[in-house]
């Protein structure tokens, strides 16, 4: 799957699948800040969805902050 064919709203399982990790891992991010490098999303009732414009924003900045901690 590529960011392209992602839907416009995602899912801890949409998520867990692109970035091949698990899902409860995925939600143990949601719980996290963003400053501490957590996804922000929000909630429909009890589910937890995220933005895909959230996402990959999310994604830019992981990629930036390992490339910082490398320099």
């Amino acid at each position: 799957m590529t960011k392209n064919e992602l839907p416009n709203v995602l899912t801890a399982q949409n998520i867990a699948e692109y970035l091949k990790i698990s899902r409860r891992r995925v939600y143990e991010l949601f719980q996290l800040s963003e400053e501490a490098g957590g996804i922000r999303c929000f909630e429909i009732g009890l589910s937890k969805r995220v933005e895909k414009e959230d996402f990959v924003e999310w994604l830019e900045s992981q990629k930036k902050m390992k490339q910082e901690k490398l320099n």
